[in-house]
């Protein structure tokens, strides 16, 4: 499954992600590395969080 993702530069460094498809749905990283990892466990969360209501 494929799910667009919007990263943005943090004013104050590093990085914030966003998900448009799922409300609510964001996270943040000091590197590019983190931000994306983070990204992957806020989908999979929310996901988690979506199937179970």
């Amino acid at each position: 499954m494929k799910i667009k993702a919007i990263i943005h530069p943090a004013q104050e460094g590093g990085y914030w992600a966003e998900v448009p498809a799922l409300p609510g749905c964001i996270t943040e990283g000091e590197t590019m590395e983190e931000v994306l990892a983070n990204l992957k466990d806020a989908i999979e969360g929310w996901l988690d969080v979506a199937k179970d209501k």
